[in-house]
């Protein structure tokens, strides 16, 4: 269920933020201590607002009251993705090319899950990561999880 409500967000959210100049990069949908909560995390070259963040939680919040999809309370929250956002497709790995980021994969590579480097790009849907003087080649469809690092 709450998968097929991700899905509709989605195809409701994507239209608004692209007519705005931003992206979508993540829907949470999950039950939290105080109740369910739909998260919406966005960007935008440049970074969010605080205003960007507010106008986007006010059209959305419209569209899914008309819509009214969602069978349970929610809280709705808008934010941006932070420093260390999440790399979800072939996109994010390209546009984040040169910056470091931790890759956890589904399949261990050289008995190891997790790997930080330096992201060189995307050839044939496989990231090139520079680790320790050397490049590792992780397919996409073996990734669980990607973030870019936080650097200093």
């Amino acid at each position: 269920m709450s998968r097929e409500i991700v899905d509709q967000v989605r195809s409701l959210a994507e239209p608004i933020l692209s007519a705005e100049g931003m992206e979508l990069v993540e829907i949470q949908y999950r039950r939290e201590a105080n109740g369910w909560v739909l998260r919406l995390a966005i960007d935008k070259e440049g970074g969010v607002t605080l205003d960007d963040c507010s106008r986007v939680n006010q059209e959305v919040g419209r569209i899914l009251d008309v819509e009214d999809f969602i069978p349970t309370r929610y809280h709705l929250e808008v934010s941006s993705p932070g420093l260390d956002r999440p790399l979800k497709g072939e996109k994010d790995f390209v546009k984040h090319q040169n910056r470091l980021i931790k890759v956890k994969t589904f399949e261990p590579i050289d008995k190891r899950h997790q790997f930080k480097g330096k992201l060189l790009g995307l050839v044939e849907n496989q990231i090139h990561l520079e680790i320790d003087g050397g490049i590792l080649r992780i397919p996409l469809s073996n990734i669980s999880k990607a973030n870019l690092e936080i650097e200093f």
